[in-house]
């Protein structure tokens, strides 16, 4: 039997690390919750969660070189899942009360105001995703996830003409108008909902996700 995964999950002070830690140990992987450098480049996974304002997350993911951190692994093919917040730094730019603040631009596109009557999206909802998904294979298109946000991105702008490259899975969820859900790009992978809140669904996406790395 092969030695369980490693998984960092990147403690930069904004995310909901305990209950994301518990999540990946149930599903069988080797947790460990750090901001080190060292350990966070050489772990299987690196998992970045995220809760709060867009700012004060990048900030915080700054301080602690999360953006180079991230930079790194992905320049050299290294699995990076991100969620909440942590998967909406991961786009061009995030816009809260009318401030800007410049994201880690893996993807293009802006993190802005849900376009809903009933802010924040607090529950159980569907996602809808592509068929060839690897994230949600396994699951039922009537599985429910957990949400809890104000902002997300409705459009989703980043194309592969690139022949040679596989272009990006994107999934989508509906609060209002749709918002991008989760996202499968080569090692960089991320979900605006809680999967480490998400019951047994969220517990078979981790399945997925750490039987990648």
């Amino acid at each position: 039997m092969s030695d369980p995964k490693k998984v960092v999950v990147f403690d930069y002070g904004f995310g909901n690390v305990r209950s994301a830690e518990r999540a990946l140990a149930r599903v069988g992987a080797d947790v460990e919750i750090t901001h080190d450098y060292d350990r966070a480049m050489n772990a299987d996974g690196l998992l970045v969660p995220g809760v709060g304002a867009f700012a004060a997350c990048m900030q915080g993911l700054r301080g602690a070189r999360g953006d180079w951190i991230v930079g790194r692994r992905l320049s050299g093919g290294r699995p990076v899942m991100g969620i909440c917040v942590g998967m909406q730094i991961l786009f061009t730019r995030g816009i809260e009360h009318g401030v800007e603040t410049e994201g880690l631009d893996e993807w293009s596109g802006t993190v802005g105001p849900l376009q809903a009557d009933v802010v924040p999206h607090m529950g159980w909802n569907t996602v809808d995703a592509p068929a060839d998904s690897e994230l949600f294979a396994g699951l039922d298109a009537d599985a429910r996830y957990y949400f809890v946000h104000s902002y997300a991105v409705h459009d989703w702008q980043l194309e592969t003409h690139n022949p040679t490259l596989l272009a990006p899975k994107v999934s989508w969820s509906t609060h209002g108008k749709p918002f991008v859900a989760a996202v499968e790009n080569g090692a960089l992978w991320a979900t605006q909902f809680h999967p480490e809140k998400s019951g047994d669904a969220g517990a078979q996406l981790l399945t997925n996700w750490i039987g990648t790395l």
